[in-house]
């Protein structure tokens, strides 16, 4: 654990380097949340269209990341991982002059006792 989710503004897709922003969430919750290198795993969606409001305003573009993680962090450990999260999206993604971007991030805690996964080889 955790299992993270960057979905993304597909118009966003030359504006950042995915894999690296990733390595960099990936530490981030070693650090923030004790989590172990190696169950750290960050998927990107790109998203094709963006609506904000009732103008839809064309040029907007979002990056929201939600984190899966098991029970027992600390409020405090949460926020600082939510917030990390906001400063590598400001250092990461650059995007084009005259879009809007909005960033997003939220932890969410997974039923321990439901959560279940498997690893296979082919």
């Amino acid at each position: 654990m955790p299992q993270i989710s960057v979905d993304y503004s597909a118009g966003l897709a030359g504006d950042f380097d995915r894999r690296g922003l990733g390595l960099a969430i990936n530490r981030l919750a070693e650090r923030t949340i004790d989590a172990k290198p190696e169950s750290c795993k960050t998927v990107f969606r790109p998203s094709e269209e963006l609506v904000v409001g009732t103008s839809g305003i064309a040029g907007d573009a979002q990056v929201y990341v939600e984190f899966q993680i098991f029970p027992g962090r600390t409020p405090e450990a949460k926020a600082a991982l939510s917030e990390g999260v906001l400063a590598l999206l400001a250092e990461h993604v650059r995007p084009k002059p005259g879009t809007r971007l909005f960033t997003a991030v939220n932890i969410a805690e997974i039923d321990r006792e439901a959560y279940r996964n498997a690893t296979a080889q082919g």
